[in-house]
């Protein structure tokens, strides 16, 4: 991972980690003690905040060294011990980083009130800011932060100060209050700009309320042209049995991070409550939205001079049935659950249900919401051994690292699975074992890529195949998202990497598919729409509330509500998802159904008299 900070803040998101304060008071140091002193008295116990944070995902260690400069270490009597503790907890940080993260100096405000009008009150500003920033240099800091600053002038001074001390990378981080302004009620834009002026790499803003407020502050430093690091508190403290507790879950914050990242924030981590599991979460989130930990690149055309390209140059409708009913028209694929447990038996009375109605294709996901299910790899050869019916297998970036991803394709391709789709795959949190790792060291950008190289013969480590692959893989689209211009702009990169077609969720709006629809701007792919014909409403309702990417319209809430209760429920939620069908039949290229609970019988009535587009495949 070591190299430069600034040059991976330009490639990808970096996480920072959270409080260390925190940490040390809950493992039972007294707020009358120096936090910074325990550098010396008890390494330990401040090595060991490193690693928990290391663990949980931290590509950034801030030392412990919030305190250490000679105005603020007065205060115990530390002043001439100042490069000690600074030494000392440098050395701490890197000996737990190695090679795995990058070692920050932590500097904040000296404690001194700085006066515009009076110049003699800034010197002992920079004379204890230099001695700690030379102290940390000196140790061997990869970059210095300057952090929790609530005065303008004072972060003045500490970087024109600093800056003059080196090239290093620096980042300056500033307080803001509920009403998004600084002390000398700078706005966002105002500060970012300050920074950037007075020389910092890196601006930002820690400490304050809570995520949600600081994630917008993240967003408005971004016109500054500077890299932006948001570090929040977990929300703020409340007394609580004589115990100071910060309530925001690691969940929530997470969610923040990801929408941070998302709108253009480069680096994360967190502030005074946060823990490793605020930070484990801010790190799985970060490798779900800003692409894997591995970048996989096309092939160049070079590499493929020769023979033995093999099914790089086989037209799609060669490769599979699906792949050819792609090509020649209308296409219907059908969700089909694997089992959680290991009796197959419900699964394949149900695809062969579908099959004797009429269906060509089911898909089969691959841990659905992080649960854990068969494997859709066993399903699918169960499927074609016992039913005869063709499996789009679902592959996720989150369960299996490079070599696991590439090793199941080999296997399934020689088991006769040649169609996929990828998709990221919802996060552990989400499921029954929210503690699991997630991997992400691909995201469905780089498996394309991947996949589309072994159709070509070649490995991502270059090496040549002595027989290509020869698959049919497409990728998954929200036509729901919130961000309805970022979901498109990541469609096109799906495709422009491989994707062959589009499923979508589950469509519940018709205004909502249409606007997809008119932002595609010729994809130039198939796109099957997704269909969840609702079976009550209580599960509308928990669609709508629980599921990531499912908002269903408060009138088709409504209409669920008057339906009632069983059968007639059912009913109403066969007759939504036929309207949607009936507008959009020849609008996209096919239709992918998700009967819930396994009530096959709802897609067959949804499919039940639609005059759906026949191909040539389907004429007697």
């Amino acid at each position: 991972m070591k190299g430069s900070l600034l040059e991976r803040l330009a490639e990808s998101p970096v996480v920072f980690d959270g409080a260390m304060g925190t940490l040390l008071y809950g493992r039972g140091i007294f707020i009358n003690r120096n936090f910074d002193e325990l550098n010396l008295s008890r390494p330990d116990m401040v090595r060991k905040v490193h690693e928990d944070y290391l663990a949980a995902g931290a590509m950034v260690l801030m030392t412990n060294t919030f305190g250490a400069n000679a105005a603020r270490l007065a205060r115990f009597g530390l002043d001439g011990k100042v490069r000690d503790i600074v030494t000392a907890g440098v050395r701490l940080a890197k000996e737990v980083a190695g090679d795995r993260a990058w070692v920050a100096g932590s500097i904040g405000p000296t404690g001194l009130i700085p006066d515009a009008g009076d110049p003699s009150s800034l010197e002992p500003i920079r004379e204890a800011l230099r001695e700690a920033a030379l102290a940390m240099l000196d140790a061997g800091a990869d970059a210095l932060v300057l952090e929790t600053f609530r005065s303008p002038l004072e972060m003045r001074v500490a970087l024109e100060t600093l800056r003059q001390l080196g090239k290093m990378p620096l980042a300056a981080t500033m307080v803001f209050d509920t009403d998004r302004l600084t002390g000398d009620s700078l706005t966002p834009e105002q500060a970012a700009s300050l920074l950037g002026r007075c020389g910092a790499d890196i601006v930002g803003a820690n400490c304050g309320e809570g995520p949600s407020i600081l994630g917008e502050v993240g967003k408005r430093m971004l016109g500054a042209g500077k890299p932006v690091l948001v570090q929040p508190n977990a929300g703020l403290p409340r007394r609580v049995e004589g115990r100071v507790l910060y309530m925001t879950t690691p969940e929530y914050f997470g969610e923040h991070a990801k929408r941070g990242i998302a709108g253009g924030v480069r680096a994360v981590g967190g502030c005074c409550g946060t823990t490793p599991e605020h930070i484990r979460q801010v790190a799985a989130e970060v490798r779900m939205v800003s692409g894997g930990r591995i970048q996989v690149a096309g092939i160049a055309s070079e590499v493929l001079d020769g023979p033995g390209d093999g099914p790089a140059t086989v037209p799609l409708a060669q490769r599979s049935a699906f792949g050819e009913a792609l090509t020649k028209g209308f296409v219907v694929s059908v969700e089909v659950d694997p089992p959680p447990g290991i009796d197959p038996a419900r699964a394949i009375e149900g695809a062969r249900r579908l099959k004797d109605a009429g269906v060509r294709f089911v898909n089969i996901a691959d841990g659905p919401r992080a649960t854990v299910r068969m494997s859709p790899l066993s399903l699918g050869v169960l499927l074609r051994r016992e039913v005869g019916i063709d499996p789009i297998i679902h592959v996720t970036c989150r369960d299996r690292n490079l070599l696991g991803l590439q090793s199941d394709l080999l296997g399934a391709h020689s088991l006769g699975l040649r169609d996929l789709l990828v998709v990221t795959g919802d996060p552990a949190k989400l499921g029954d074992y929210p503690n699991a790792t997630t991997v992400y060291d691909l995201d469905s950008v780089g498996l394309l890529r991947l996949i589309g190289n072994l159709n070509r013969g070649v490995e991502p480590s270059g090496r040549r195949m002595p027989l290509p692959t020869g698959f049919v893989k497409g990728c998954g689209a929200e036509p729901g998202a919130l961000d309805l211009p970022r979901e498109v702009a990541r469609l096109h990169k799906k495709v422009d990497a491989g994707a062959e077609y589009v499923m979508t969720q589950p469509v519940f709006d018709f205004r909502v598919m249409q606007k997809f629809l008119d932002a595609l701007d010729g994809i130039g792919v198939p796109v099957l729409m997704g269909l969840l014909p609702l079976a009550s409403f209580r599960n509308a309702e928990f669609l709508h509330n629980e599921v990531p990417g499912m908002s269903i319209p408060a009138a088709i809430r409504e209409r669920m509500r008057g339906a009632g209760t069983g059968p007639a429920a059912r009913e109403e939620g066969i007759r939504i998802a036929r309207e949607l069908a009936l507008a959009f039949l020849t609008s996209v290229q096919g239709l992918y159904l998700m009967p819930p609970f396994d009530r096959y019988e709802t897609a067959i009535s949804v499919l039940d008299g639609l005059p759906l587009p026949v191909t040539p495949s389907d004429v007697p």
